[in-house]
Order: C-alpha cells, then structure tokens, then sequence
C-alpha cells in the first residue's frame, strides 16, 4: 500500500438544528461549500481529484440524490470528477475518509476527497419515514432502539451517575469557549448562511450573513444549572438535553492525495491516517462501541493509547463517552488532559453523517497547534458499533 496524505482538511462552523444559524441554508450549499474551500485552501484545481467519498447518516430530502456527486458539481468540480455518499451512521464521515485514502493507498486514485454533510434541520433524525422490518422488529426490537434509551441504559448498567454526566457536560462547554477565544479551531472555513426574508409584496429575499463559529457552545454552563432538567428518553432518567450531543447542522471535507500527486503539484503533507477499525457490539448499549474499536485500530499499527497525542472521542451522550473513558482506563488520569482539548460534541455539536469528517478536521488542527504527532477520532455508531480511526502527522 502506498501512503495516502492528507493535505487540506477543513469544516463549516456546527449550527445547532432548526435554531442556529444554518436554520435555512441547504445541506448541498453547506456541503459545496466545504468542499470548494478545501482545495482552495492549498490552491489545488478540482480537476486533479478522482472521486469523492461524502458521508450522510440520513440521506435523503435535500441530502439525498447522491449527495456526494451533486455537491462537487455545485462545487464546481468538472464533471469528471466522480463522487458517492457513504452511510455508516455516526461515523459516515470518518469512513468516508477512509475509503478515500484506500483508493489513493490502493493505487485507484492520484487524489481523492473525504468527508461529510449532515442538516438535521433539513432532514430529521431517523429520516422521513422510517419502516422498521415487522417479523424482524418483533424478536429483535433492540435493532430500532431510540438512541437516548441506548444512553440511559448505559448510565444504569455502568453506574455512571447524573452528577457525574452533568459535570462532564459543563465541561466540555467550559473547554469549548474556551478554545473559542483562543482561536484554536483553524480548520473552520467562513460558511455563507441564506435566510429567505419576507418581503411587503408577498415574496421572499434571499439574505446571506457569514458564519464562522459554532454556535452551540454556553459559556458558564455548571452542573448545577443543568441538574434541574428531566430526561426527554425515560421516566426519572438522568439522560438530559444537556448532558447529550446537540443535533447540528455542518459539513467538513479532507483532500487526500498520493506521493507522486504531492511532489508533482507541490503540495505538502500534512498527515495520514495509519489505520481504522469498526467494531460491533449490542444495539441496546450502542455507546460503548469506542471501547471494541480504539483497541482494535492501535493493535493495527502497534501502538498504545499512551503514545497518543490527541483524542476526539465523540460525545454522543456523556453516559457513553465517561464510561468508554474509564474502561479504556483514561478516566482520572493524565490522559484526560489530551481527550475532546477545545471540547466535544455535547457543546459542538453532533450532526451525524459528517461528525466524522468535522473531528478529524479538528484534530489535525489540535495536533498542528500543541506539535503532536498522533490522534485518534473515535465515536459509536446506531445499530450497536464503534468505529476509531488513528492519524500520524508528517
């Protein structure tokens, strides 16, 4: 296998669903967006791309149609160049990821493009009808499980407590305002928003404003402002709207090129990723995927968890991320320091299918900034999975 490099890796800002500032702003806008920025980034020509791999959980409305191909076109990518959408839930943009850097390691492609798109404003959590199989639902409901029942299940089997999920969430926030002042999220591109403004004769105008942050992140959140909410997923449950990932809007794109496309193009490496693994587990505790697939992709490439530099562990529930933590033997150690470092998805946001692809962005970016030289973007995965990819900078 050939080494696949990573050499541009960006994403728009998150937006929180149906109240943030991408609200009325298209999926495909979004994601063309994304995609645009991250060759104009390292002053590529579209032309040089073979394929894109574009990561959607729900893709169909406005995400739907292959999302992949259409965006790149409205990207203005010529039409040679080819794309696909990529479907593995959560982790839909980290595999995207990894099956673009296949091509190019495979010697398929010279370059390839990675990434992910999610509107959960446009296009609602578990889609627009979803039909579960009525013979197979029947011996095995767990399959079609609500994820926040999932996160309670965890909480009670694990005993992780409320205090101890509200704390955890308070922090993620402080950590994210923090990383926020600091300037730390370079890997956001300045993302046009549309809103269409009512107009005195009955019609509408299309407005744009430029967003360039997240915009779910409260700064002064405490546990003990957030420990008077009732959980939405179970009578007397301690998973809350606050203690849980927000849904999101946002896409994030990574550029991948060969050796031979680099040099000849004069393109500078930034990382690689060095291995992936997906691993199963049961659908009622889908949370705890992390703990099967982090172990599995450092026994890849020989590695310990303490060789690495970055963590971004997806905070689809704080249940779920404070018990893989302390199975994985991180909780109350040093290495906590390193795990989620400018916060995770309980402030940042979770949307979905491009999650993926937006941590990996922010990884890379934390790893430029502190000098380190490995990360790791993990997350479980609907249906009972987890899934961990390990990057090397070079």
């Amino acid at each position: 296998m050939r080494d696949a490099y990573i050499v541009s890796s960006v994403r728009t800002p998150g937006c929180k669903n149906r109240r943030g500032g991408f609200r009325e702003t298209r999926p495909e806008n979004l994601l063309s967006h994304a995609m645009k920025s991250c060759v104009e980034r390292v002053g590529v020509d579209p032309k040089e791309i073979d394929d894109c791999m574009i990561g959607c959980s729900f893709p169909e409305g406005e995400q739907g149609l292959n999302v992949g191909r259409v965006a790149a076109r409205m990207a203005g990518f010529p039409n040679e160049v080819s794309g696909a959408t990529v479907n593995r839930f959560c982790s839909s943009g980290l595999e995207a990821i990894a099956l673009a850097s296949l091509r190019v390691g495979a010697g398929w492609s010279e370059m390839t493009m990675g990434g992910g798109i999610e509107s959960m404003t446009y296009v609602p959590m578990g889609g627009y009808s979803p039909r579960p199989h009525p013979e197979f639902a029947k011996t095995n409901a767990e399959a079609y499980i609500n994820m926040g029942l999932t996160a309670e299940n965890v909480a009670a089997w694990y005993n992780i407590s409320r205090q101890e999920m509200d704390e955890f969430a308070a922090k993620t926030h402080a950590k994210a305002a923090a990383a926020q002042k600091a300037g730390w999220f370079k890997e956001i591109v300045p993302t046009p928003a549309t809103y269409y403004v009512p107009q005195a004769d009955g019609t509408y105008a299309i407005e744009t404003k430029m967003i360039t942050e997240d915009d779910g992140v409260r700064e002064g959140t405490t546990a003990e402002g957030i420990g008077r909410l009732g959980s939405p997923f179970k009578a007397g449950g301690l998973v809350t709207a606050a203690n849980s990932s927000q849904t999101t809007d946002g896409a994030a794109a990574t550029l991948i090129a060969s050796k031979e496309a680099c040099d000849r193009l004069g393109l500078k490496p930034i990382a690689k990723m060095i291995a992936y693994a997906v691993a199963g587990c049961k659908s009622e505790e889908m949370g705890i995927g992390p703990i099967y697939a982090i172990p599995k992709a450092l026994a890849q490439v020989g590695l310990k968890l303490e060789d690495i530099d970055i963590f971004e562990i997806n905070e689809a529930f704080a249940s779920q991320a404070i018990y893989c933590c302390k199975h994985l033997g991180m909780w109350g150690t040093p290495m906590m320091d390193k795990v989620n470092v400018g916060g995770g998805a309980i402030a940042l946001g979770h949307p979905l299918g491009c999650t993926g692809a937006k941590l990996t962005a922010t990884m890379i970016s934390h790893l430029q900034r502190t000098g380190g030289k490995y990360g790791i973007v993990s997350m479980c995965i609907g249906g009972g999975m987890g899934a961990a990819g390990i990057f090397e900078m070079v």
